[in-house]
């Protein structure tokens, strides 16, 4: 598959918890971070998402930064 998302970054799945509509899936980067998304339930079942390699894909129009 080709996208056109240059944001594009490896990993692997390390928990997925399910709620009631949602799941919040935690994903460790190749490069040591983490990223934690929540998607339906309904979409991890159509990706048959389990522990093991993933590609997080971002795609923002905004992204908002602030300090104390």
């Amino acid at each position: 598959m080709r996208l056109s998302l240059r944001n594009q970054l490896p990993g692997t799945v390390a928990e997925i918890e399910q709620g009631g509509v949602l799941s919040v899936v935690k994903v460790d980067l190749d490069g040591g971070q983490r990223v934690t998304a929540s998607i339906t339930n309904d979409a991890v079942a159509d990706l048959g998402l389990a522990p093991g390699r993933v590609t997080v894909l971002v795609k923002s129009t905004e992204v908002s930064l602030a300090v104390d």
